[in-house]
């Protein structure tokens, strides 16, 4: 009966994460599967593993897929959940990134990706808004965001910063640990130790295999353990890693990147397999990709099991407000830097005016993406 719950869990994120679009709003369609429809949690369950996702790395919505899992079945569960929910996003990414591979300096093709550059700066600077608005609240979390973007834009390491912030954080904020603790279960970390293993296995071979493979392995896996408040987090840090300091792509080709991550479903991370195969093909985007998803899993595997210690924990919520308000600094700044590798004219100032406005009333992203990419055509 376990695999059978196992297997279940994987078809029904299998079926949901095709049609992932929209990010965090997500979350919503998940709540409606795992609590309204087949009960394997309760909503105050439920809305932990929000709370949880939401204040460690990763994509928030590949997060909470993983919770589901995590609390329904366990570490397998987990598993059947975070596979079945990006697995869709994987293999259309695979499929687009070797079609732009092939495609990209066609004229028609060319056009379309100009008008998607414009895009992404809207859809950048449009998450910056969001991301920023519910986590500046006070003098305190605004300075934390100004001294990081000062930081970037002196282009410091962007790892640094956030190490930075962290401590930082202790110093500023106040936040008062809660002393009530439900956290009386016992813990099991088995699945949890072995999964670490293979992961550690997995870098082993790919050091005798293949050094290039294990440079991006572990370039993905510093962005993901870094990315802190959702997928946009990890913009920043995959820019300044892939295109400024190591120079695999440039800025042009990785915001094309960026916006087939935006035609696929799921978390905008998925611009890792993109990145993958354009340096090493079907084998970079494989590892690029299981790389760049396997430390937040991990993480939230963890959580799941300390989840209350964690919440409750006065560290733990100091370092989350100056995290959080650190991000909302380097997603400006990614947005500037985006902004600044588009040759702009009046046509692509208008379409990044109707993009901005369309995602701020929240038009879905989709429709966007698709009348952008037919205005292209004609535009440029």
């Amino acid at each position: 009966m376990g695999f059978d719950k196992v297997t279940v869990l994987f078809f029904s994120f299998l079926k949901l994460g095709l049609t992932a679009f929209g990010g965090p709003a997500m979350v919503a369609y998940i709540k409606e599967l795992a609590v309204d429809r087949n009960k394997w949690l309760d909503e105050k369950t439920f809305q932990e593993g929000v709370a949880l996702a939401q204040a460690i790395p990763g994509a928030t919505v590949m997060q909470v897929a993983a919770y589901v899992g995590l609390k329904t079945r366990g570490i397998l569960g987990g598993i059947a959940s975070f596979i079945g929910f990006g697995l869709p996003a994987f293999i259309l990414m695979l499929i687009l990134s070797a079609l732009y591979q092939k495609t990209h300096s066609v004229s028609q093709i060319t056009a379309i990706f100009t008008g998607l550059q414009v895009i992404v700066v809207a859809i950048v600077a449009n998450a910056t808004l969001s991301f920023a608005k519910p986590v500046i609240k006070s003098i305190g979390e605004i300075a934390v965001a100004v001294f990081s973007f000062l930081l970037f834009f002196f282009k410091i390491n962007p790892f640094l910063i956030i190490i930075v912030c962290f401590f930082l954080s202790q110093l500023i904020f106040k936040d008062r640990a809660n002393s009530e603790n439900k956290n009386s279960k016992r813990l099991n970390f088995k699945g949890i130790g072995i999964l670490i293993l293979i992961v550690i296995s997995g870098l082993i071979f790919l050091f005798f295999f293949d050094k290039d493979l294990l440079t991006l392995a572990l370039l993905m896996i510093k962005i993901d353990i870094f990315a802190f408040g959702g997928g946009y987090a990890s913009l920043p840090l995959m820019l300044h890693e892939v295109v400024d300091r190591l120079q695999w792509l440039d800025g042009k080709t990785f915001m094309d990147g960026i916006a087939l991550g935006q035609i696929t479903p799921g978390p905008i991370v998925i611009t890792a397999t993109f990145v993958g195969y354009l340096l090493k093909g079907f084998a970079g985007a494989a590892v690029a990709t299981v790389a760049v998803f396997t430390p937040s899993f991990l993480i939230m595997a963890f959580a799941s099991e300390i989840g209350e210690k964690i919440k409750n924990s006065k560290l733990f919520l100091r370092a989350k407000r100056g995290l959080l308000a650190s991000f909302s600094g380097l997603l400006l700044f990614a947005t500037i830097k985006f902004a600044g590798a588009v040759s702009w004219n009046w046509l692509k100032i208008l379409l990044l005016t109707a993009a901005f406005i369309g995602l701020f009333r929240k038009v879905s992203l989709v429709y966007i993406i698709s009348m952008g990419t037919v205005l292209s055509i004609f535009l440029f």
